[in-house]
């Protein structure tokens, strides 16, 4: 890499798209052919995809290489989320980033790397000068992986814009081969109001979907009257992989008028979690399918949403036919159409919507707070997104807080008194949610007192739970006493069933050593280039401590000669 003043150059010449995208300034960051595992806006739990996620052959430790020219502008090396990830500011104001990294590259592995043992961590967040890390097109930054929430070796990649929104890297003339129509599994009406009602239904109704001849799709026709709004099941896959990734643009007409459209070109990260209003997340919770609406409700601010009338709901009369179709297309234009043919009729409803009513009715602009037992609980206005009652119960220890099948959009409070506890305990005590097997997940939880608080954003059973019980800690490559001059690096396994792994610092004679933690195999890493032991005969020691402060201590001693 050469210095920044030498990269600063005219960029005449870079086609550009109706909208001012340039689509010839960035170039494939992998030499090999682009497939992708993910796609942009596809959903996720909680958020929408920021960018693509490209396959890498199976493996780790693929070259990539700077798309254009720019400049490292941040790395954030994290245990969780994007795992090691680099991000390069360019000249015309976009901003790359590459997520899931097995390593950096070159200059910039050195300053990482070096700022890790300086400030004696794993996790670092950077953000160095322009001057410092400057990268040219073509230049090599860094190796693919499988670091972080990652599920397998890929690279995930990005776009953002000068105000750090992610955009879809297909608009800057990014080639991913696809001939495929997107695919649709399901379709649902929704009634809304009073009097509305689908098939003598005011609840969700799942439409029956028939082929027709053309590959397009037809439902069984609907008797319905009044407000409805209409949900769709699909996703897409392009050339060369089988995943299931999302839809580039979705739009509904009534009687052939545009209702709706939603295009996946760009969002904020403050947005993203508005997936949980835009989804029915009843639906995702029990049935694990998304579901995407098609019709703003109340707070729902998404920017995807591009067209409405009405807020995407029809009003249907009664006696009149009408038809309603949904056009699911993917980036390359190739476009899947539901045809939803309607008969209104006003009918007697059979199935009145369901309305569980319980003691406690929750006002979404309005902060709650409820008392239940020995448990505290405040709701801040809006961590809701409508009114709506919660079954709540407490039961000694256990507090049962509703069913997650209703989004939370940001935190509630939790706090329970602990009093009664003894005193030599109160340290080891946690707030932790119940999975399906009646055990407690940690939550990250604060004492104060005789209270404790745990922030939460996801309804269920929560206890309080107590962890005595000091992290687990278990060489894998080497031994007491042993000689290991043929291994590359030292590896412990390390393990905590309680409240889980909250910090670790290990040493070799002394001096600190980076060791790389993997939460998915549960193993710390440290890599014997780091040329920090110098010594033939080496006392590796190594703290582990978990979120209640239960600490283990593992010491051993090992012989390696030197190249």
């Amino acid at each position: 890499m050469k210095k920044f003043l030498s990269m600063l150059l005219l960029f005449g010449g870079f086609a550009y798209s109706q909208n001012g995208i340039p689509t010839d300034y960035f170039s494939n960051p992998l030499n090999i052919n682009m497939v992708l595992a993910g796609n942009f806006g596809e959903m996720r739990a909680n958020h929408f995809h920021s960018g693509l996620d490209i396959k890498t052959e199976q493996r780790e430790g693929l070259p990539v290489y700077a798309p254009a020219n720019g400049y490292v502008s941040r790395i954030n090396v994290q245990h969780y989320g994007y795992g090691k990830a680099l991000y390069i500011l360019h000249p015309n104001g976009y901003t790359t980033v590459y997520g899931h990294l097995r390593s950096f590259a070159g200059d910039i592995e050195k300053y990482a790397k070096d700022t890790q043992y300086a400030k004696e961590t794993f996790e670092i967040e950077l953000f160095p000068e322009k001057t410092l890390l400057p990268v040219k097109k073509g230049d090599l930054i860094a190796y693919t992986g499988n670091t972080g929430g990652s599920g397998g070796p890929h690279l995930h990649f990005e776009i953002r814009d000068s105000s750090q929104r992610p955009m879809n890297p297909l608009l800057f003339g990014i080639e991913i081969p696809d001939s495929k129509k997107p695919i649709v599994s399901a379709v649902f009406a929704y009634p809304t109001g009073e009097d509305a009602h689908v098939n003598q239904s005011q609840n969700r109704t799942k439409l029956r979907l028939i082929k027709q001849k053309d590959g397009t799709y037809k439902t069984e026709s609907l008797t319905a009257y009044g407000k409805i709004g209409f949900g769709i099941t699909t996703f897409d896959q392009q050339d060369g992989a089988s995943n299931k990734n999302g839809s580039y643009k979705i739009n509904t007409q009534f009687n052939g008028t545009e209702k709706f459209e939603v295009l996946f070109n760009k969002f904020a990260f403050s947005e993203t979690r508005y997936l949980n209003r835009y989804t029915d997340y009843n639906y995702y919770e029990t049935n694990k399918s998304m579901v995407q609406k098609l019709f703003r409700e109340p707070n729902n601010p998404l920017s995807i949403i591009t067209k409405e009338d009405d807020n995407g709901y029809i009003t249907v009369n009664d006696s009149l036919s009408s038809i309603y179709t949904i056009d699911v297309s993917d980036f390359k234009g190739n476009t899947m159409q539901v045809s939803i043919p309607i008969e209104g009729k006003k009918m007697e409803i059979l199935d009145p919507k369901k309305v569980e009513k319980t003691a406690d009715y929750i006002y979404a602009d309005h902060a709650t707070s409820i008392t239940k037992g020995k448990f505290s609980i405040y709701i801040p206005a809006n961590s809701l997104y409508e009114d709506t009652y919660l079954d709540i119960k407490d039961e000694g220890d256990i507090l049962k807080f509703h069913e997650d099948v209703i989004p939370i959009h940001s935190n509630i409070s939790i706090t329970a008194d602990i009093s009664n506890y003894h005193e030599s305990d109160k340290d080891k005590l946690y707030i932790g949610r119940l999975n399906y097997k009646g055990l407690p997940l940690y939550t990250s939880t604060t004492r104060n007192g005789d209270k404790l608080t745990a922030k939460i954003r996801t309804f269920g059973s929560y206890t309080v739970a107590i962890d005595t019980t000091p992290p687990t800690v278990k060489p894998v490559n080497f031994a007491e006493g042993k000689w290991i001059s043929h291994q590359n690096f030292l590896k412990v396994k390390i393990t905590d069933d309680l409240s889980g792994i909250s910090s670790y610092r290990g040493t070799i004679n002394g001096k600190f050593i980076l060791m790389e933690y993997d939460y998915k195999k549960d193993v710390l890493t440290y890599n014997f280039n780091d040329n920090i032991n110098l010594e033939t005969e080496n006392n590796f020691k190594l703290i582990v401590i978990d979120n209640v402060g239960n600490s283990a201590t593992f010491e051993a001693k090992f012989f390696r000669k030197h190249p």
